[in-house]
């Protein structure tokens, strides 16, 4: 019998474990992941500001890669830097980290899951965890319930022949191309490139399309073709793709019934949790974790309703940045859609940021879309109004 039982070690359940055994060491835990480490094949970047000193005091014993000189971002007309600091995770980081911040006995690797339910966890092997409380953080599931479009990326990690000579993140570089891969519909397209050493250089090339269609040839190429621009060879070191939602609109109350497993508490992106637009999920991820830990002894049942209360609240909070994705995704020409991005980032850096940790204020939203419109006036209105494609892979 453990107290809590979390399915799922990606960054979700393994914050709420750390969180957990933090404040309260007594608990018995169960870390469980189908997979040979914890996190997967990841890396979570965020702002600073984006956590409390709390959150921070939770990731500061995890090896991570800090730039306090700020960031960059380049468009087809201007390029800014930024004095925001800016943070990576690597998960090859956030499992050694894990590993040896919690107990032994609580993680569970190659541990695949065959039911959840409020009094405990078997396993595919027909193993029973009996458990007062279970939490699931497994991945997204998208589904007919939920409107929108999607982020889609292939990241390399490098390592430089000669000092790359950069001093920090470029966030976004949306001076390259924007025409999509085929079959993806229109898109908008930047290049990210974080230097993690002086000839250590993460790049990926992301775009908003459609379709959830990944090209891995066509972004590969891509790379390669903009370090060929920027004089830089070398050699792969490792590589990451991914296909997140960005999600614009639906029925959330839906959506959370269709999945629900009576007396089960969800977090993580099962749960609802990520910021709408830019699919960030390390900040609201960090923030549940410590609100689960100061519930600690809540039972299934209980502790259930407290998530569900959470996604709820946090959804309702978010839908400014549902909006804003309806009019990229639905009011916005596919090529003209760097507009929307080269506009915003004319504004206060303070503005910015709490656009990023989701807490923009009523002067903030007001700011964002007041003046030159980046989409005409007509489209935008519809695009409001509208419901948007259902987010379901083909």
């Amino acid at each position: 019998m453990v107290d809590l039982a979390i399915v799922g070690g990606g960054l979700a359940g393994g914050l709420i474990a750390l969180a957990l055994h933090r404040k309260r060491p007594d608990l018995r835990l169960a870390l469980l992941e189908r997979g040979e480490t914890l996190g997967g094949n990841h890396r979570w970047s965020w702002f600073d500001s984006d956590l409390s000193a709390e959150g921070r005091a939770l990731l500061k014993p995890i090896r991570k890669v800090e730039w306090d000189k700020g960031y960059e971002v380049e468009f087809p007309r201007y390029r800014r830097t930024l004095s925001t600091p800016y943070r990576s995770l690597a998960s090859a980081d956030y499992h050694a980290g894990l590993m040896r911040l919690l107990p032994p006995d609580a993680i569970r690797l190659k541990t695949a899951v065959a039911r959840l339910d409020a009094e405990g966890v078997t396993c595919e092997g027909g193993e029973r965890i009996p458990a007062r409380a279970v939490i699931d953080c497994r991945d997204f599931e998208p589904g007919e319930h939920l409107s929108g479009g999607w982020q889609i990326f292939l990241g390399r990690h490098m390592r430089t022949a000669e000092p790359h000579g950069l001093e920090r993140p470029v966030i976004m570089d949306a001076s390259v191309d924007q025409v999509a891969p085929a079959g993806n519909g229109g898109a908008y397209r930047f290049v990210y490139v974080l230097p993690l050493g002086a000839d250590e250089l993460f790049i990926e090339d992301t775009y908003y399309a459609d379709d959830p269609q990944l090209d891995r040839s066509a972004l590969s190429s891509r790379i390669d073709q903009y370090c060929r621009r920027h004089g830089w060879a070398g050699e792969l070191i490792g590589h990451e793709t991914g296909i997140l939602p960005v999600v614009t609109g639906g029925n959330f109350a839906a959506y959370l019934d269709a999945g629900r497993e009576p007396g089960v508490a969800r977090a993580g992106v099962r749960g609802g949790f990520w910021h709408p637009l830019t699919s960030y999920t390390l900040p609201t991820a960090v923030e549940n974790a410590l609100a689960i830990a100061a519930e600690a002894d809540l039972t299934g049942h209980h502790l259930a309703a407290f998530c569900d209360a959470r996604a709820r609240r946090h959804w309702r909070q978010t839908g400014f940045y549902r909006q804003l994705g309806r009019m990229l995704f639905q009011a916005a020409e596919p090529h003209r859609r760097v507009n929307i991005f080269e506009r915003f980032y004319t504004l206060s850096g303070s503005l910015i940021e709490r656009f990023y940790a989701a807490r923009s204020t009523f002067l903030d939203r007001l700011r964002i879309l007041v003046g030159k419109p980046p989409v005409p006036i007509g489209r935008a209105i519809s695009a409001l109004a509208a419901s948007g494609k259902p987010l379901i892979r083909k």
